[in-house]
């Protein structure tokens, strides 16, 4: 540090800084079809605000069949909550390695852990561009559909209640 409270930055911190960015590439490119099961999964988490708590929702989708593979329900929005779904859909549906799993940027989709975690299993990330929740339009759909039709018309006893409800409206 100089005296003036200046201190010298490396100059490869844009390189590195461009490189990561590069890696978040948007595969999909708002293509939402696919020609089989398992290519191409999207996820995404939302909140749900019950008994002075707020729940996180994470789901997993399959695009060709539009349907939710995996989710959990978390009191944290955590890496955690990701990998944790992630590796529940990959063990129900264990798909061949080159999977495109499609996220937007959230904090717990990037993060090292979780991006090594996905390469680990053989899974190529993709991106939605920040602040466009139409790269991610079917979970973007997905989840408000759930709240719509489930979520904001029930009026739930007990956070079990509210758990079995998700559980009923995911499965269908």
């Amino acid at each position: 540090m100089y005296e003036n409270g200046w201190f010298s930055i490396r100059s490869s911190v844009k390189t590195l800084y461009l490189q990561q960015q590069k890696r978040r590439e948007n595969l999909i490119n708002r293509q939402f079809s696919t020609s089989r099961l398992n290519e191409v999964w999207v996820s995404d988490v939302t909140y749900f605000h019950f008994h002075n708590k707020t729940y996180y929702i994470c789901a997993v989708l399959d695009l060709y069949s539009r349907k939710a593979i995996a989710y959990r329900i978390s009191l944290k929005n955590s890496t955690q909550l990701t990998k944790g779904t992630f590796k529940f859909a990959y063990q129900a549906e264990k798909p061949q390695r080159g999977l495109i799993f499609h996220s937007d940027n959230g904090s717990n989709y990037i993060s090292k852990n979780f991006t090594a975690y996905l390469r680990q299993y053989g899974s190529v990330q993709s991106y939605s561009k920040k602040k466009t929740p139409y790269d991610n339009s079917v979970c973007e759909s997905f989840f408000g559909s759930m709240k719509q039709e489930e979520l904001y018309r029930s009026n739930y006893r007990s956070e079990k209640e509210m758990y079995l409800s998700v559980a009923k409206y995911i499965a269908r």
